[in-house]
């Protein structure tokens, strides 16, 4: 049988306003739309989801560390920190899962400060400007990528 891999969805600041806050770039879908449609993907690909939301970097720093001995992979949208975090960035460095990062709007065409991942390099991917689908394609890339290599995390 195989691994049942435990997959961290970490959504940034701003994200639990989803569905309200700027629709014209982010869409009308709700933080838990996208968490439902999530867990329906987790289900076909037989994978187990833990989803966490907070306007409060050190609190996603937290979590990341908290889980660096459960988790085997994380999907983060780290919202506005994704330009500046590097406490962040470095707290994706420190545990030993993989990480890919999404964004709901496409952040290479954005305002300049936008254009801007610290996060990116520490990542094993990043997908953007895709809406849900950048979601659910880092779910089933990060998957993929748990499938093919090497043992992760956990």
């Amino acid at each position: 049988m195989d691994k049942i891999f435990n997959i961290l969805i970490i959504h940034g600041p701003n994200l639990n306003l989803l569905g309200e806050r700027e629709p014209d770039v982010y869409g009308r879908l709700t933080l838990t739309q996208i968490n439902d449609e999530l867990a329906a993907l987790a289900g076909e690909l037989s994978v187990s989801l833990e989803f966490f939301q907070s306007n409060h970097e050190g609190a996603i720093i937290d979590f990341l560390h908290e889980k660096r001995k459960s988790a085997h992979g994380a999907v983060i949208n780290p919202g506005a920190y994704t330009h500046y975090s590097y406490a962040i960035r470095d707290a994706i460095a420190a545990v030993s899962y993989p990480v890919i990062e999404v964004h709901i709007s496409d952040i290479s065409k954005r305002e300049p400060f936008r254009r801007v991942s610290v996060i990116k390099e520490v990542c094993i991917g990043q997908i953007s400007g895709r809406g849900l689908h950048s979601y659910l394609d880092g779910l089933r890339q990060l998957v993929s990528y748990l499938q093919s290599g090497p043992s992760h995390g956990a």
